[in-house]
Formats: C-alpha cells, structure tokens, sequence
C-alpha cells in the first residue's frame, strides 16, 4: 500500500506541475496518387488540476493506511 501511495503521490504532483501531455501525430496533408505528404502535429491533452490534487490526496491517504497498520 505505500508504494501505491508514493507513486499516487508523484503521479499526481506531475500532473499539477505539467497540467497536461504533449504528443505528436502524424496527419497525411496532401495524399494524391503517388504523391504523399504528412506533417507532424503538436497537441496538448489537458490535465485539470482537480485531477493532481485527487491523486496527491488518495496517495496520502493509502501512506496514512500503510501506516496504521504496520
């Protein structure tokens, strides 16, 4: 359970930090016969912040567990 916790932790202090992923996707510009031309697109998937502090939250509260059993 704490490594649970820990890794709830960091994921969701990443999340608040970069607030969102980046990714490239390839998408065909110009597709005429023998004639193919793609370009690289940029896009961002947004991360609410709501999303980080839930994470942070749950992996506080597993570390809290953890410990009380122990």
């Amino acid at each position: 359970m704490k490594s649970i916790g820990i890794v709830l932790v960091v994921l969701g202090l990443l999340a608040l930090i970069y607030q969102g992923v980046t990714y490239t996707q390839r998408e065909t510009v110009i597709d005429m016969g023998p004639i193919h031309a793609t370009a690289d697109q940029e896009k961002t998937l947004p991360l609410p912040p709501i999303v980080g502090v839930v994470a942070v939250a749950a992996g506080i509260a597993l570390l809290v567990a953890g410990k009380k059993r122990a």
